[in-house]
């Protein structure tokens, strides 16, 4: 543990920021299975209305660096191909 003041802080934000992180990417893949559990039934009215959380979690997630931008659009590339061919 450290002894000085500044890094004692740097430990407490560091944790905030990762337990921040965690939920923020937890719920992404969340959102992401949910598209993947309605195009597995064929409900094509909750799997759009699921891609359009999935999308906004992933591009979110790509703005805040827990993700890459070019691996949030491929994400959603993908969820929106399973969708169209169903």
């Amino acid at each position: 543990m450290p002894n000085i003041k500044s890094a004692i802080k740097r430990v407490k934000t560091s944790e905030a920021r990762n337990a921040q992180n965690t939920m923020a990417k937890s719920a992404m893949r969340t959102a992401v299975k949910k598209v993947e559990a309605a195009v597995t039934v064929n409900d094509a009215a909750v799997a759009k209305e699921a891609l359009v959380a999935a999308a906004s979690k992933l591009d979110k997630a790509a703005a805040k660096g827990l993700i890459h931008k070019n691996a949030a659009a491929r994400k959603k590339a993908r969820l929106m191909k399973k969708i169209n061919a169903m």
